[in-house]
């Protein structure tokens, strides 16, 4: 009786911290914990999409920098196309307990930092997903569970419709200059979405940047079989520039981008080369990931828990800027905008600079300018916006027929400019 007691108690803590979710962004909380990545199972480089009823996985990873192993837990959230929680009950979107314990993890091996790497994917036995949209996966300590230590946004989609896409850089505002302009094809497979034109909204996002994402709630066009969105603000983007490289999977030499690798008791230290503003330089093309990252180290066997923790220093050489606050960017920033990301100026270099512990591997990143006031963050002013960047543009149409109580993933695509 008494465990029932505190399976209930527990259970009726987790779902009011369900309902008071303050932030449905990818995030950590805890500052012990590092090196969160959510992408496809077997895909390092996939973004979080797995489609409704397949065998497809969702994997997150994370560490926390920690001698001993701490007994975490999940749930999931289903979250409506604004990233609300929806008003659908745990039954309705899931198939088992709302709750599972991490038991994969991992201590770090042969490291001078030492930490716990844990793993695990969704769905899975215990947690059967039943719904299509967007989802919220919540990780708690299992004696706290009103205290969310770090989060991710995930996506389930169906194949309702076709997505068709084009990307000019001809735009609406200007002509081979600063800007990328896309547009977007609708076509249901069959005729049974009903005024399904009525009832679909389209996101679209670039390099999986949350800060960057529009919202279109209508379509330009309407034809018996299609809508298409064109010719609207919403569908212009800034081009941005190519992301920035570098790599540290080694301690004896440095790596791309590196001029310094070396040991700072009590653990290794990288000094990038200096950067340099891009926004008055010629394009160059780079082939990216698009900000993504891959946790690597050279000699080991499993570089989820045999890769070295180092501390990544980097210098960006430029005025000091007013009005707003400048950080280094990448998808292993989530990417967030905070403390452990943000550029400080130093009077006696006269530069901007970051010290950021990061586990080896490859690494993307940017310089994003951030005014104050503002939750959209800029690339113009350190990394210039070229319209011959490559850049990653993931779009979502979602479905809601009157009276329906939850936004469907109705399909899914990823557009590349200049490809």
């Amino acid at each position: 009786m008494r465990r029932i007691i505190t399976v209930i108690a527990a259970a009726a803590t987790a779902i009011a911290a369900i309902a008071a979710v303050p932030d449905t962004r990818t995030a950590i909380y805890h500052p012990g914990f590092r090196t969160l990545r959510v992408h496809q199972l077997g895909n390092v480089l996939a973004p979080p999409v797995i489609e409704l009823g397949s065998l497809e996985r969702v994997l997150i990873s994370f560490d926390e920098m920690a001698t001993e192993m701490r007994y975490m837990r999940y749930r999931l959230i289903h979250c409506d196309a604004n990233w609300n929680p929806s008003q659908l009950v745990e039954a309705e979107y899931l198939d088992g307990f709302n709750e599972a314990r991490i038991d994969d993890y991992a201590y770090s091996q042969a490291t001078l930092v030492n930490y716990v790497n844990y793993q695990f994917t969704v769905p899975n036995e215990d947690m059967r997903i039943l719904v299509s949209g967007n989802y919220l996966v919540q990780v708690y300590d299992e004696d706290h569970p009103e205290e969310t230590l770090l989060q991710a946004r995930f996506y389930v989609t169906e194949r309702l419709i076709d997505i068709g896409t084009s990307i000019t850089s001809r735009t609406d505002i200007d002509y081979n200059d600063a800007h990328q302009q896309l547009a977007v094809s609708v076509t249901p497979h069959d005729n049974k979405l009903q005024g399904w034109t009525n009832d679909i909204t389209l996101r679209i996002m670039q390099n999986m940047r949350d800060d960057s994402e529009v919202l279109l709630a209508r379509p330009t066009l309407i034809e018996s079989d299609r809508a298409t969105y064109e010719h609207q603000r919403e569908l212009i983007f800034p081009a941005g520039n190519e992301f920035r490289r570098f790599e540290v999977v080694e301690t004896y030499y440095p790596g791309m981008h590196v001029e310094h690798v070396g040991y700072v008791e009590p653990f290794y230290h990288a000094t990038l080369y200096p950067d340099r503003p891009r926004a008055e330089e010629a394009y160059l093309y780079d082939q990216t990931q698009f900000g993504r990252f891959v946790v690597r180290q050279s000699g080991v066997n499993d570089s989820d828990f045999e890769a070295d923790y180092v501390a990544v220093h980097f210098t960006l050489e430029h005025e000091p800027m007013t009005g707003g606050e400048l950080y280094v960017t990448g998808q292993w920033t989530q990417p967030e905008f905070n403390e452990r990301n943000r550029m400080h100026w130093d009077e006696l270099t006269g530069t901007y600079q970051a010290d950021i512990m990061m586990k080896m591997g490859s690494y993307n990143y940017q310089y994003l300018w951030l005014p104050a006031g503002s939750v959209r963050a800029y690339t113009a002013p350190i990394e210039g916006d070229k319209y011959e960047t490559v850049n990653e543009y993931f779009v979502r149409i979602y479905y809601r027929p009157p009276g329906a109580r939850y936004d469907r993933l109705a399909g899914t695509a990823l557009a590349y400019s200049h490809q």
